[in-house]
């Protein structure tokens, strides 16, 4: 099966939750599924209800005998009252999100093969507006024999459109400086060390016992490191960092995490260049970490928004752009292209400080 990185599927996942059809995303333990899930219900305007497959039972679906007889033919009868996320599902428009499917017992399955199937379970109805959700583990990826989830036969899996997701480091960097929050430390690392975000199937088998990095653990390790205060200034908590990240990304990304907060004062961020006037301080630095920079500076917003850059911002940058090697300032001068026409001019006009001007830079370079 093919996969697919999340700014590919969620307008598709999303197109076909609203024509009724109920979707499975498939992949590895914390990439974001979940994430995913309640991004889509917040875009729709959905309230979510989740439910953890793997904890439900019979009972759960079926619900409780009601203590209210009622008369069938003569005869006095009982029916099942049903649970609360079941009768909000069917009362109201929600997201009905299934999470660890593929960890349900069989009967609970073929349950939820008849909520997804036939909209309804126990003679109750879904809500016409109610969209059905679910993310499974299981698959037939590299690394995919290591989780202890149950094979759907074909007519189960004949009832959910599936997708495997397989999300890039470009899709979480862009969730965890926007929704996510996450500091820009962990994001600049990440960047620079994509090989620390998440445990990679080519890397062997999972050791029992081992702290493996994930995608929701990094957002886990920001958590605590906010709360324990040590974000503002992280180079005095470098135990704290590492003796923390052991148990939320494991010994190396720990390691590597901890080693690069400790230089971090000699890299540059976009505020060095956009406000502090450190271009100076960009000289001689390799291609890879310049054009790293620059990235930085347009995923900011600053320069490429709507929103015309200051006089300030609009010299700095180009103190910044007239030194840059020539494909990376072509990109980054593109970007600014795609703003307004102020920021556009601003740039085109400028004169850096090393006394060349960025149109004929711009002219040596074309």
């Amino acid at each position: 099966m093919p996969s697919f990185d999340f700014a590919t599927i969620i307008p598709v996942a999303t197109a076909s939750l609203r024509a009724g059809m109920p979707v499975m995303l498939q992949g590895n333990h914390g990439i974001g599924k979940s994430q995913v899930a309640y991004q889509i219900a917040a875009d729709l305007g959905l309230p979510v209800v989740e439910k953890r497959a793997s904890q439900l039972t019979e009972g759960d679906l079926l619900g409780m005998p009601s203590p209210d007889a009622v008369e069938v033919n003569g005869i006095e009868a009982t029916t099942m009252r049903p649970f609360s996320w079941l009768i909000r599902a069917c009362t109201e428009p929600v997201l009905l999100f299934l999470d660890e499917v593929d960890r349900a017992t069989l009967e609970v399955r073929q349950g939820l093969f008849e909520l997804g199937d036939s909209r309804k379970i126990a003679d109750w109805k879904l809500h016409p507006g109610t969209l059905i959700m679910a993310a499974v583990n299981g698959g037939n990826r590299a690394g995919a024999a290591s989780y202890q989830v149950n094979e759907m036969d074909p007519a189960e899996a004949d009832r959910w459109a599936t997708w495997e997701v397989q999300p890039s480091v470009e899709d979480w960097l862009s969730w965890a400086r926007g929704r996510g929050k996450i500091a820009e430390i962990i994001c600049d690392f990440i960047a620079k060390n994509p090989e620390h975000l998440e445990f990679q199937p080519g890397q062997g088998g999972f050791e029992p016992g081992k702290v493996y990095p994930s995608r929701r653990s990094w957002a886990r390790f920001h958590e605590v490191l906010a709360f324990a205060g040590c974000i503002e200034e992280p180079k005095e908590h470098l135990d704290m960092l590492y003796v923390t990240g052991t148990g939320f990304v494991g010994a190396e990304a720990a390691v590597a995490f901890k080693d690069f907060v400790a230089r971090y004062e000699f890299l540059l961020t976009p505020e060095d260049i956009l406000d502090r006037n450190a271009w100076k301080r960009a000289e001689g630095l390799p291609i890879n970490d310049l054009q790293a920079l620059a990235d930085k500076i347009v995923a900011t917003g600053r320069v490429t928004g709507e929103q015309p850059m200051t006089a300030t911002e609009a010299q700095n940058l180009a103190n910044f752009w007239v030194i840059l090697p020539s494909e990376v300032a072509m990109v980054l001068f593109s970007e600014v292209g795609k703003s307004s026409d102020a920021n556009i001019l601003a740039l085109h006009s400028a004169v850096a400080e090393n006394g060349v001007s960025v149109i004929d830079r711009l002219v040596a370079i074309s």
